[in-house]
Order: structure tokens, then C-alpha cells, then sequence
């Protein structure tokens, strides 16, 4: 192979490297002050928004000396909640525990490491001990928990009562002991802490008052650029891919990867095959985000699929327009699929318009639409009623009857890649 053959530029099936992390330098600036001050930051955003890349670009001493902050103070330990199944608090507490004591050069903190890891079960209160010392050494602690919410699923040997207890100590630790001012903690999840939680009692304050909350967003314009310019292309090119993947860090970096590939080994491309190939490398995306709705937010992403379908199914015979006037009803859960990208709304002759942030993740929905079943349909039914007439759901059972039946009636998937395919072929 010749050495002067150029390489992919983009990053997929891992977090991207600090020197190729793109925008949000507004969240980075609060990530540090929250290191600064000791206190604590919880990030949330969707499947492939770039989560585990910032958590990961928060450990380069390069981006530490460029917010004036002196790296060797520090003790930065990263943890991947999802690696402890099933989810027990002493495993947490273990990990973090022999992890201080191999980012560690300090031989008393490694030496009270190894001891506490001795003992049978690890608690909170053996953390303490190591913060304490650490402290002495005149360092801290920072702790990066990526998919923290997964410390908030439940099974027979994670109980709700053992969620609590965890939550509490986790609590403590970070705002009520004295060697908080030893420790700051960045966690991640996919959603708001607070909406997966235990629910808040009347005679307790939040768990999770102890975070600044921060959504990561999606890529602006200017960034999405950044991401892309690894790759010529003219403008309409780059419209085309901010259509199907939107400011989706991962999406973005799969598309590039993809159009890359193929422009170096000189195939040529039509725009069916690059969309069902493109599918078959993100899937997973959709279908994560698909999971994360709740029923109502499903069945929200239904109608919008619904009723933006009408010129992309061949002898259309259904007509939903009045299903628009729903929307209106339920701003906060459109709100919150806003807000975690996987709607966007605009404004047309005074009417507010949804649509689908990703092309792609609106062809998904339609597929999940045309794979359902009589029974599945009949669970459908009854949160459609929650929010719609008689009338109105049986319209909208007539059309999902009818796409089950007629999968043939949806025009092939280079309708999804819009803007794109002209130069596809």
C-alpha cells in the first residue's frame, strides 16, 4: 500500500480525539469553572451528540494549560457507569477507588488506595478517606461518570431503595462532607437527571441539586463546516448531509466517513445505496433515540412522520391535515423532543411547522410505523386517545392499517436523502 494514500479524516465507532473536537467552547468554559470551584456539572443530550468526546476532551493537559488551570493538581479519573452490570454501588465505589490509584504518582495516596482495596466491600466513606489525603497532597479529584443514568436502572439486586441510598451518598459527598472541596464531578446522561430519578418526597430536597445542568447541542452551521472540511464539497453538498444527519456530531462523522470512502476508491454511488448504507452504519442512533421517547413521545413522532409522509407515498389516500391542530396541545413533550433534537419547529404563514432534525430518523419512524402489528396498534390506540378524538385516532389507525398493509406504497429511500441525491449518481 502506498505510503502517500490518504487516510479517512473522520472518526467513527469511537469518541474523536481532542485535537479534532469541534465547537462548544461556552460548555467547556462552565466545565472548567465547575472544576475551578470544586463544584459539580451534569451534561445531557441525545444518542451520538458527542458526550463521551467531551468527557474525553476534559482529560487532555492541553485544554487544562489553555483554561489556566495547572493539570498536576489534579486527579482525573473516567469512569463508564454502563461497565458495571448490573449496577452495584460498591462495584462504583471500587472502580473509582483503584482507578485514583493508578492516575496517581503520590505514593501515600496509592499506598491508602491498596489498603482500602482490601477491605471486602467499598463505600463512599473509604472515597472519603483517599479525598482526605489527596487533599493534604494539595490535589483534587475529578471524577468524569459517562451514562451516569445507568445508575439509575433498578433489577433484583439493585433495588429502588438501593438507588436511594447510592443517590444519598453520592449527595453527601459532593455537597455536605468536608472533603468536597477536594472533589468535582462532570456526569453525563441522555436525559435530564431529574426525569429519571427517584421522584421527589415531600419531606426530601432533590438528589440532584448538588449539579449545574447543561444540555449539549447540536453543531452550528459554522461547526458543521469545521467537522466537513476534511472532505471538498460545494454548498449544496453540505446542505444535502446537514439534512440527514443535522448538527449530530456521530451522524456527521458517519456521513463524512462513508462519502470519503467512496470517493477514494472511486465507486460510484446512487442515492439508494448510499442511503441504506448509511442505515445500516447509524442505525443504532435511531433506534436508541427511538427507545428514549416515552409512548406519548412516540406517538407524537408518529404523527409528525405521519403527517409530512403525504408526497412521499405513491397514490396517497389518506389526508391528516387537521392533525396539525394537536401539536398545539402538547408543546411540552414537543418541547423536550426540541430539546433534545430529534424535532426542530419552524414557523410557515403563522402556523408552527415540525419536522424531523434528521431525514433519516423520519424514515425510521415511518418504518416503525409500517412493522405494526394488530396488538401493538391496539397499545397505540389508547395513548393516541389520551390526547385525540374518536374520530381523529381512527383516521390515523386507517393509515397505519394501511401502510402495515401497502409497504410498497412508501417511495424508495432516496426520498430521505433529499437535497443529496442529485449528487449521488
Amino acid at each position: 500500500m502506498s505510503k502517500d494514500r490518504k487516510r479517512n479524516p473522520f472518526t467513527i465507532g469511537q469518541p474523536v480525539d481532542p485535537e479534532s473536537f469541534v465547537g462548544h467552547q461556552g460548555l467547556i468554559d462552565i466545565a472548567f469553572d465547575q472544576i475551578y470551584n470544586r463544584s459539580n456539572l451534569a451534561i445531557w443530550g441525545g444518542p451520538g451528540m458527542g458526550k463521551t468526546s467531551f468527557l474525553n476532551l476534559l482529560k487532555s493537559e492541553q485544554v487544562w494549560q489553555s483554561q489556566d488551570i495547572n493539570p498536576s493538581e489534579a486527579i482525573i479519573v473516567y469512569l463508564n457507569c454502563l461497565e458495571i452490570k448490573p449496577f452495584i454501588a460498591a462495584t462504583f465505589w471500587r472502580k473509582i477507588i483503584y482507578s485514583i490509584g493508578e492516575k496517581t504518582k503520590d505514593d501515600s495516596i496509592v499506598q491508602l488506595t491498596k489498603k482500602s482495596l482490601q477491605k471486602p466491600k467499598s463505600t463512599k466513606e473509604h472515597l472519603r478517606y483517599i479525598l482526605r489525603k489527596i487533599g493534604e497532597q494539595n490535589k483534587f479529584l475529578v471524577l468524569l461518570l459517562d451514562d451516569y443514568d445507568a445508575t439509575l436502572n433498578s433489577d433484583s439486586r439493585y433495588t429502588e431503595t438501593d438507588i436511594e441510598i447510592f443517590l444519598t451518598e453520592c449527595r453527601h459527598l459532593a455537597n455536605h462532607s468536608e472533603e468536597r472541596k477536594y472533589l468535582s464531578m462532570i456526569v453525563t446522561s441522555l436525559r435530564r437527571l431529574n426525569e429519571k430519578g427517584p421522584s421527589l418526597t415531600a419531606d426530601g430536597s432533590p438528589w440532584y441539586n448538588h449539579f449545574g445542568f447543561q444540555r449539549l447541542k447540536p453543531l452550528n452551521d459554522k461547526e458543521i463546516g469545521i467537522v466537513l472540511s476534511g472532505m471538498p464539497m460545494t454548498r449544496e453538498i453540505r446542505d444535502g448531509i446537514e439534512e440527514i444527519a443535522g448538527g449530530n456530531p456521530a451522524l456527521l462523522q458517519n456521513i463524512g466517513f462513508l462519502l470519503y470512502s467512496k470517493r477514494r476508491s472511486g465507486e460510484t454511488l446512487n442515492a439508494e445505496i448510499f442511503a441504506k448504507e448509511f442505515v445500516e452504519a447509524t442505525e443504532h442512533f435511531f433506534q436508541d433515540t427511538w427507545q428514549l421517547a416515552n409512548e406519548l413521545e412516540q406517538a407524537l413522532l408518529m404523527l409528525i412522520a405521519l403527517y409530512q409522509l403525504k408526497g412521499r407515498v405513491q397514490k396517497t389516500r389518506y389526508d391528516l391535515s387537521d392533525i396539525s391542530t394537536i401539536f398545539s396541545q402538547k408543546e411540552r413533550e414537543l418541547n423536550d423532543l426540541e430539546e433534545r433534537y430529534v424535532i426542530q419547529r419552524t414557523l410557515e404563514q403563522e402556523n408552527t411547522n415540525y419536522s424531523f432534525t434528521s431525514t433519516i430518523m423520519e424514515w425510521w419512524v415511518i418504518k416503525e410505523i409500517e412493522n405494526t402489528n394488530t396488538e401493538i396498534l391496539k397499545q397505540r390506540e389508547i395513548v393516541f386517545l389520551n390526547f385525540m378524538s374518536r374520530k381523529q385516532v381512527d383516521k390515523v389507525k386507517d393509515v397505519i392499517n394501511y401502510l402495515s398493509e401497502n409497504k410498497e406504497a412508501i417511495k424508495s429511500i432516496a426520498k430521505w436523502v433529499g437535497k443529496l441525491a442529485p449528487y449521488l449518481a
